[in-house]
């Protein structure tokens, strides 16, 4: 059996791990503030693939990666299958989605939804993580327990519930901000107790391991993690909030009245009693004034 290393470069990778994965679910429970308080089919779509995008593809696979960064087996090079990796992501952003739309889309049975999402996302999430570990080449033999994958599927679908809950429920920036944390620490367990169910035992090199390494792969995916995360955070910058709506609608109104030749009623002035023929011969000091609001 061949020894096996899930930090073989100390705490770096796990905690560069756990920091992405509550990134994304930062920006991912913001997107899905953003999708409640949309007005429009169009508007909402846009915002729950955005979601989906940060969830699945930064929260929980740009973590996958970079937590296999401190993977290694004594004994024996690994290589990556490039289209495994690429589809295990697309697995993660689709299953997501999927969840999303399920938990998010309606109004009836809302409980029921969140759950039927979770499911369909934590088994998505599930096969990502071991799509990922297929697309391992080792000079080695792969083996499972099944009691720890089923731990790590279990998991995997209470992450995806409760990930799912809180993006129907929370709003207020310090509660989004908590419950990243705490995916953080969910989405991590997953991963972890995933590879603790792996084993492999070594056997002599049948030729050159056909793959990529990861340190080759470490610059494209973290250009594109980078930029993917930038590009949800101007998203969310750009678009406009309520009290933008708000204001937009309130000037429209305004100009909206000045050219109908609206004008806005005035608090009534003090009427003025205008003096007889008799006292106007004495001058304008005798004029008199009475307050009619009295």
């Amino acid at each position: 059996m061949a020894q096996i290393h899930h930090f073989d470069h100390g705490w770096i990778t796990p905690t560069i791990s756990y920091v992405l994965s509550v990134l994304g679910s930062l920006l991912g429970l913001t997107l899905a503030v953003r999708f409640r308080s949309a007005r429009s089919n169009t508007e909402r779509v846009w915002w729950l693939i955005l979601a989906a995008v940060a969830i699945g593809g930064t929260a929980i696979w740009s973590m996958h990666f970079v937590a296999m960064m401190g993977f290694s087996v004594v004994g024996t090079p690994i290589r990556y299958d490039v289209g495994l990796t690429i589809a295990s992501a697309v697995i993660a952003v689709v299953a997501v989605g999927l969840g999303l739309v399920i938990a998010l889309f309606g109004k009836r049975a809302q409980n029921f939804r969140i759950l039927a999402g979770g499911i369909i996302a934590g088994l998505g999430v599930a096969a990502m993580h071991y799509t990922g570990m297929a697309a391992m080449h080792l000079n080695g033999e792969i083996a499972y327990s099944a009691t720890r994958v089923g731990m790590s599927i279990g998991i995997a679908v209470v992450a995806a519930s409760v990930a799912l809950w809180l993006a129907v429920t929370v709003r207020k920036p310090l509660i989004v901000f908590v419950s990243a944390l705490v995916m953080g620490i969910a989405v991590n367990g997953m991963h972890f107790t995933g590879m603790s169910a792996m084993s492999v035992t070594e056997h002599d090199p049948a030729g050159v391991l056909s793959g990529a390494t990861a340190t080759a792969m470490i610059v494209p995916v973290g250009l594109t993690v980078v930029f993917g995360i930038l590009g949800l955070a101007y998203a969310l910058m750009a678009a406009p909030t309520e009290e933008d709506r708000a204001a937009a609608e309130y000037l429209a109104a305004r100009r909206e009245s000045g050219q109908t030749g609206f004008i806005p009623r005035q608090a009534e002035a003090p009427a003025v009693e205008q003096p007889s023929r008799g006292a106007s011969a004495l001058g304008a000091g005798n004029w008199t004034y009475r307050d009619r609001s009295r």
